[in-house]
């Protein structure tokens, strides 16, 4: 770390190069990813980098550690979250909208970036999604609304590789042709992301109430017509892996 960088910044740039030059991509691809997420979090009044910006500007900001900059690490905040889980009778008495798990699953690689399996991808990612998926009984067409944990702009690079939403090389240009953003045809980080709402050092909260938002029309900038969302975490150095498959319909 010879610039004075310190964890986890440093950490992940080894896996964000790795992937970015495997699959043929360029910093530029990291910077859609922001300007993306930003055209969110500029309808939602809690998030705390609200200003669009141009890849341009993205690229010409401070870099943090190579190949990042300001803009592509997440927010560093205080903050709080929490749900209520009951069972789906329950619910039913309940004045609120209940929304529904679906399906669910977990994995785990290893404790650090040296002991993933290959580092320009998660097989706790795939392991994980792919349990979410077969225990939820749907498939990636069917999924309306996706929450990706971003602590840094390259994860949801990953995330829509690894849990099968595009082909391996495919998310740079997914998310720079504007299938992510509003209007786009799978909605993503639609608070803005960790790399514009808030990060507190778990984010995944955020991430679920989002989803839950979304399919109880309340968010605040809302996508239309959502009935299915995945949401993706993810533990330390790619170590660990959550995915869930919520729905406002009942199972």
């Amino acid at each position: 770390m010879p610039y004075g960088a310190v964890l986890p910044y440093a950490t992940f740039t080894l896996p964000a190069l790795r992937f970015l030059h495997e699959r043929g991509m360029g910093r530029e691809h990291l910077a859609h990813v922001v300007v993306a997420q930003r055209e969110w979090a500029a309808k939602n009044p809690r998030a705390m980098r609200r200003d669009i910006m141009t890849v341009d500007e993205v690229l010409a900001g401070p870099v943090i550690a190579y190949p990042f900059t300001k803009d592509m690490c997440c927010v560093v905040t205080d903050g709080g979250g929490a749900l209520v889980l009951t069972s789906a009778e329950r619910a039913a008495d309940l004045p609120g909208r209940p929304v529904y798990l679906l399906g669910s699953g977990e994995s785990a690689e290893g404790a650090l970036v040296s002991q993933m399996e290959d580092p320009g991808s998660s097989l706790a990612f795939r392991r994980s999604s792919a349990e979410a998926f077969a225990t939820a009984g749907v498939s990636h067409g069917d999924v309306d609304h996706l929450m990706c944990y971003d602590a840094f702009a390259h994860v949801p690079l990953y995330m829509l590789e690894d849990l099968g939403f595009v082909g391996r090389g495919e998310s740079g240009a997914f998310i720079a042709d504007g299938h992510t953003r509003p209007g786009g045809s799978l909605p993503m980080n639609t608070n803005g992301g960790g790399l514009s709402y808030p990060h507190t050092g778990m984010y995944g909260m955020f991430a679920i109430q989002e989803s839950v938002r979304q399919l109880r029309g309340e968010a605040d900038a809302q996508v239309p017509d959502v009935e299915i969302g995945f949401v993706q975490g993810v533990g330390m150095f790619f170590a660990a892996s959550g995915s869930l498959v919520l729905s406002n319909r009942r199972p």
